[in-house]
């Protein structure tokens, strides 16, 4: 495992982490469309009925607690609209996190069903 990069420009801050202040900036302005997405979801009813939660939203300071509030929007908005516009809303917020989060954080999502074309086995015989 590398613990130092080949291409460090020889600063402290390189080592503690992005040097780059336009890829932290980039990174910010994701962040922010995350947040507004989620408040957008829940619209003006949610955010007088779900005050903790919208706190919880703008207050989160990245992309990981963003992701952690998911599943308290997940509950306010199954409430208000029921689970399968919850669950479309998820649909939609949940690729606006590709490449904010470690890989083993995202959701995986189930392989289509396979129709089998061949008979099984005759296992009559065991």
């Amino acid at each position: 495992m590398r613990w130092l990069k080949p291409n460090l420009r020889g600063s402290i801050f390189s080592l503690l982490g992005s040097a780059d202040p336009a890829a932290a900036q980039t990174l910010q302005l994701r962040v922010e469309r995350i947040r507004q997405s989620m408040l957008d979801c829940l619209g003006d009813s949610g955010t007088h009925l779900f005050p903790q939660l919208v706190r919880k939203i703008r207050f989160a300071t990245d992309a990981l607690g963003l992701w952690y509030a998911r599943g308290d929007l997940m509950g306010a908005l199954a409430s208000l609209h029921g689970e399968a516009v919850a669950r479309a809303h998820m649909g939609h917020l949940t690729p606006l996190f590709n490449g904010l989060l470690p890989a083993s954080m995202t959701a995986r999502t189930p392989a289509p069903a396979r129709h089998a074309t061949t008979r099984p086995a005759d296992l009559s015989g065991y």
